[in-house]
């Protein structure tokens, strides 16, 4: 037995925390959730371990997912940033890109948020490097001293950026200048972009290196009282985050690297779904999870998520690995509203605080929790367990009063509209990641998560044509599981800029190794022994003349034959053809791995197929399938055995979520206990 036998995680939601236990003795799983609190985002971590009465003293592993960083940024709450480059470049960062933003395409009027350094914030310092990294003109230490001065004392800023030309070829003249500043102002915080990423592309890597400045200091703040926290109440053992592009980092190098930070609970949904895929056999999957405030798609391919390496914040690029996840504002909080008689939902959402109107916190607008609330799908008074009471009434009389009537439906039908808007949104953005990218979505499974991902799923698999519903324990709480199975991870990368037939195979094999280095490095101080890393090599490629790049795993053996098939073969497969032309190489990546044991996905005795052991009443609610109120049958998931199969409209309520089943679908439940809905003909 070990001295400290439990896992704990925690994520936080836009609406809710949810805390899963996992105790490594039995197997386990136990699961809370608490309401997010969004000034003081460490209470709702603590209140929902509370909640859950675990004893911290017993945790070896505390793992956590938080959109801090996000929420920093969007709601311009980070610390007032500077920033230092070279003389002559201040504007790199206000300038950016001539783009616009694809939902904007066609808004003439649009115009950029508000930019988060103002210019007086930005100085330029002497010292120069060219496109090989050579020293044009070195760098002037007076000048550093003088551009830091201006900053700290003039501008009052607490937080710098650095980030010079071609700085990704040689750090030198950014650490010089980390060193003089930090000498004269060791109270201000310092995040150097080549401490970052080893990218080339300016602009890009100047708004990685900012937004990282901007949140750390905030970051910093939530991770230390969090920890004070932990520590209070008796935990002594390793306190993990997860990062944006699936693994976890210790705290300590989160908190030098918040960046990674601002996707972080999205990724541990999808980490546990590629378990979950691997367990079940399904190679194709589509993760759905929908939280409080927004609707989260990635697609898993061949058993592995789709990954990318440039994010998008607000409208600010980040060269950080990422899942390829499609979000959208469309949650269980998303507020439904007229524009000049257009139902429209989302993106603007009611939170958790005042949170729908049925919370009785004081919301006054409809959302979709309401609408749920309204269509029967939800019972008022087993909501989260019977921990929270709804208040039916008033939710029933805010889509009245702003829905209904001025639309000239019933409630019930203003209600659907409500469902048919969000569904239609859904469509779209699920859309974005299959279709548009080469996929099938009628050849994947749909694996639904989040507080209100089963509540539209089955909706999503008839509209699509997906022919299967995976709907595992605990949905609400699915991204918290998948925390718990999420290794210890870094990415590392080099841009590289050279053809493949020209480029040097032997100093390319060098470079690798010397990445490589860094990587298990890395993971050594986070506690991963040297000879336990997993080290994983990719090279990011693309026609030559081309815009936009593919990644290819290379293995240990550099070949360009092997490197080129494999690079036509997934060209071919998301594009439909090949070229001709030759292969350029933009960058190196090596992703550092340190494995973790992973929670066993447990087998239950087959009971004898009959439901009616699970079947708790019946319930008028609306059928999308009739398009019509019908009596529901609502079933206790508690009580499902694997083997029971049963045909829609039916509900299955687990206190914490709601599976949504119409009529023309069936549901069996496998021998892990998950619903799997399939359409009744495809049954």
């Amino acid at each position: 037995m070990t001295r400290r036998p439990i896992r704990l995680a925690v994520d936080i939601g836009g609406t809710f925390v949810d805390a899963m236990e996992l105790d490594t003795r039995t197997n386990r799983v136990r699961f809370r959730k608490a309401a997010t609190t969004p000034a003081r985002p460490a209470d709702g971590v603590l209140n929902a371990i509370t909640a859950l009465g675990t004893d911290l003293s017993e945790v070896e592993l505390f793992i956590h997912g938080t959109t801090l960083g996000l929420n920093a940024v969007l709601e311009r709450r980070g610390g007032r940033t500077g920033i230092i480059t070279n003389e002559g470049f201040r504007d790199i960062f206000l300038i950016g890109r001539g783009n616009v933003p694809s939902d904007h395409m066609y808004d003439f009027q649009y115009q950029r948020p508000e930019s988060l350094v103002q210019r007086r914030f930005t100085a330029g310092v002497r010292g120069r490097l060219d496109y090989r990294g050579r020293v044009v003109e070195p760098l002037d230490p007076d000048s550093v001293r003088e551009a830091a001065r201006t900053l700290v004392v003039d501008q009052q800023v607490t937080s710098i950026a650095i980030c010079f030309l071609h700085s990704f070829l040689d750090p030198s003249h950014e650490r010089e200048a980390a060193r003089l500043i930090h000498e004269e102002f060791p109270e201000v915080s310092l995040s150097l972009s080549t401490d970052i990423v080893r990218e080339y592309r300016e602009y890009e890597r100047t708004s990685t290196t900012v937004l990282e400045a901007y949140i750390r200091p905030i970051f910093e703040r939530y991770v230390d009282e969090l920890e004070a926290g932990l520590a209070e109440r008796g935990f002594s053992g390793r306190f993990l985050i997860m990062r944006s592009g699936g693994g976890s980092m210790t705290s300590a190098v989160a908190k030098t690297a918040p960046t990674h930070t601002v996707l972080s609970g999205p990724a541990g949904g999808i980490v546990g779904a590629a378990y979950v895929a691997s367990e079940l056999g399904r190679d194709n999957v589509l993760t759905f999870d929908i939280g409080g405030t927004s609707l989260d798609a990635c697609v898993i391919e061949r058993g592995n998520p789709v990954a990318a390496y440039e994010a998008q914040l607000e409208h600010f690029p980040l060269l950080i690995p990422t899942y390829d996840i499609r979000t959208i504002g469309a949650g269980g909080g998303s507020i439904a509203w007229l524009d000049h008689g257009l139902l429209k939902v989302g993106p603007q959402s009611a939170g958790a605080d005042p949170g729908p109107v049925c919370y009785g916190r004081g919301g006054t607008r409809p959302t979709v929790t309401d609408a749920a609330v309204v269509l029967g799908y939800m019972d008022p008074e087993r909501f989260l367990a019977g921990t929270m009471g709804l208040r039916a009434a008033e939710a029933r009389a805010a889509i009245a009063e702003q829905l209904a009537e001025p639309l000239g439906l019933t409630v019930e039908n203003a209600a659907a509209g409500v469902f048919d808007v969000l569904l239609a949104r859904t469509v779209g953005a699920v859309r974005q990641i299959t279709v548009e990218r080469g996929h099938d979505p009628r050849q994947f499974a749909l694996l639904a998560f989040g507080g209100a991902g089963p509540l539209l799923a089955p909706l999503l698999a008839r509209e699509m044509g997906i022919g299967e519903v995976i709907v595992p324990f605990a949905p609400s709480g699915f991204s918290a599981w998948g925390m718990l199975s999420a290794d210890i991870v870094n990415d590392f990368s080099r841009t590289v800029m050279a053809t493949l037939d020209d480029a040097d195979l032997a100093e390319l094999e060098q470079l690798f190794k010397a990445v490589e280095a860094e990587a298990v490095a890395s993971l050594v101080a986070q506690g991963v022994p040297a000879g336990e890393a997993v080290l994983e090599r990719q090279f990011e490629l693309r026609y030559l003349g081309q815009e936009h790049s593919l990644m290819v795993t290379v293995g240990r053996e550099l070949d360009r034959d092997a490197i080129r098939a494999a690079f036509d073969e997934t060209h071919r497969a998301r594009y439909g053809h090949t070229m001709g032309n030759p292969l350029q190489i933009l960058n190196l990546r090596v992703r550092g791995i340190g494995g973790t044991d992973r929670p066993e996905l447990q087998t239950r005795p087959r009971g004898d197929g009959d439901p009616s052991q699970a079947l708790l009443t019946h319930r008028d609610a609306y059928d999308f399938g009739q398009q019509a109120v019908v009596p529901f049958a609502v079933y206790d998931r508690a009580h499902l055995e694997p083997g029971d199969t049963f045909d829609g409209p039916a509900l299955i309520d687990e206190g914490t979520s709601t599976t949504v089943v119409p009529s023309g679908q069936r549901v069996t439940v496998d021998d892990h206990g998950y619903l799997l809905v399939t359409l009744e003909e495809a049954a």
